[in-house]
């Protein structure tokens, strides 16, 4: 379907699948190859994501990973200041996505750095429901709910509430990784088209994660093929926007999924 967000005045079509490049700037993600915690590695990996095809950059400055310690609130503050003014300075014209749970966060990184989108991975959401609605940015809504049911009545519940307070751009993510088993991801994966029901676009970011990883029995550096196999399947239930780290990979795998799409079968027989 065709999707279109507003990101402070500029119109993103969805009508394509996009690819978002994944920016940390912490010392614990989970994926260590991911982390860059100086301007010049900031920079690098900004000017990298846009070389290779991503249109958006999501920038993370608290690692969610399992069992980590979370950055307080002002050590992501400074951290997100450092790389937010790098990206818009390497990449002027790169859609940023800020990846926080916290609020205020949220409100330095859009009236500071005028960030596009709120990428929100927290559990508790009212407090960032009435942030992002009143910052009148599009928002990436995470379900931690376990089975493809509950994602579904969960979205519905929180896009309902997102409504009511005014907030018109929102994506969905049904949070792969996150408050779910190896099986309940892939069973999600299965069904994703069903959250087409809702008619609002899908975030999918299952770049390297541990379903791939745990399922095959390998490191999280030799990922990138699992990663690519779970992004076609993705794509042919209806993803929107890859979250990934390998965005090169990400972008060609968009280009062989929309050529496989436009073949006509009655051209073909």
């Amino acid at each position: 379907m065709d999707y279109t967000l507003n990101c402070n005045g500029r119109l993103l079509s969805l009508q394509e699948p996009q690819v978002m490049g994944i920016l940390n700037v912490t010392p614990d993600s989970f994926y260590a190859a991911s982390r860059n915690q100086t301007e010049d590695a900031v920079a690098e990996r900004a000017r990298q994501i846009w070389r290779e095809g991503g249109s958006m950059i999501d920038v993370g400055a608290c690692s969610t990973r399992p069992d980590s310690t979370p950055a307080t609130e002002r050590e992501e503050m400074e951290r997100l200041r450092m790389a937010l003014r790098v990206v818009r300075r390497e990449v002027p014209d790169a859609i940023v996505s800020v990846d926080t749970f916290r609020p205020n966060v949220a409100r330095m990184a859009v009236e500071e750095f005028g960030t596009d989108i709120i990428n929100d991975v927290g559990d508790d959401c009212q407090s960032m429901f009435r942030m992002v609605s009143r910052l009148r940015v599009p928002y990436v809504y995470t379900s931690r709910k376990s089975t493809v049911r509950d994602v579904v009545l969960d979205c519905v519940q929180a896009v309902d509430q997102l409504r009511s307070m005014g907030q018109k751009d929102i994506v969905l993510d049904p949070g792969f990784g996150f408050g779910k088993t190896l099986d309940d991801n892939y069973a999600i994966l299965h069904q994703l088209e069903r959250l087409q029901a809702l008619q609002l676009p899908v975030l999918v970011g299952v770049s390297r994660k541990s379903m791939i990883y745990k399922l095959l029995g390998i490191q999280q550096e030799q990922a990138l093929n699992g990663t690519t196999a779970l992004h076609t399947l993705a794509l042919m239930k209806g993803a929107s926007i890859l979250r990934v780290h390998d965005v090169r990979e990400a972008v060609e795998c968009i280009n062989i999924v929309r050529a496989f799409n436009k073949i006509n079968t009655k051209d073909v027989f």
